[in-house]
Parts: structure tokens; sequence; C-alpha cells
């Protein structure tokens, strides 16, 4: 009886953690509208805005810098976003605690924040 009892013990403890775990591993919503400020490769810095909206694990991305727009779809990996913007080498979005988002891009030679 105690052998039973300390499996189904250990079987609802396991059951727990794993709900426990997944409820913490899903990722909050990157959708949104933010404030970009960002430096090109070659030093120089811009700021615009980003419209980020998730199409069913589909990330879509819209970017107004002065009067130029660009815009690209990625995925989502956790916290890691890439998205894939017309270039050789993706925008990478690591999301912080605070919401914003830290990428680079051409291939980690342009520098980007983006703050809800």
């Amino acid at each position: 009886m105690k052998l039973f009892c300390s499996r189904r013990l250990m079987v609802a403890g396991l059951m727990a953690s794993t709900l426990f775990a997944a409820s913490g591993a899903m990722a909050q919503s990157v959708a949104g509208l933010y404030r970009a400020e960002g430096r090109n490769p070659d030093g120089s810095s811009y700021s615009g805005t980003v419209q980020i909206r998730d199409n069913k694990g589909v990330i879509l991305v819209n970017w107004q810098v002065g009067s130029q727009s660009y815009s690209g779809s990625g995925t989502r990996n956790g916290d890691v976003i890439w998205v894939n913007w017309g270039d050789q080498y993706p925008v990478v979005y690591v999301r912080m605690p605070s919401g914003e988002l830290h990428g680079t891009w051409a291939n980690g030679k342009g520098l980007e924040r983006l703050i809800p």
C-alpha cells in the first residue's frame, strides 16, 4: 500500500511540475506597437515605429523609419524571434524581461531596440 501511495504522489508531483513548467514556458505575446531606436552598420542612428502581429505562430513585422517602410515575417522560439525582411541576414530579436526587444541585423553589424 505504501508503495502505491508513494508512486501516486510521485506521479502527481511530476504532473504538477510539468504543468507549472509548461505554463512558465509559454512566452508572452510580442504583438503590439513599438518605438524603434537603432544603429546602422555605418554607425549612424535611426528611429521609427514597428508594428508586430502574431498570425498563428507567424510573426509579421512592419517597420516605419522616416519615409521608408520595411516588412518581414518570421518565427519565434521562446524569447528569440527571427524575421526575414529581404536582406541576406534576418533580424534576430531577444525579448527582454522588460518587454523590450533587442535585436541585431546585417549579420550583427546593425543594432535595434524596440520599446513597447
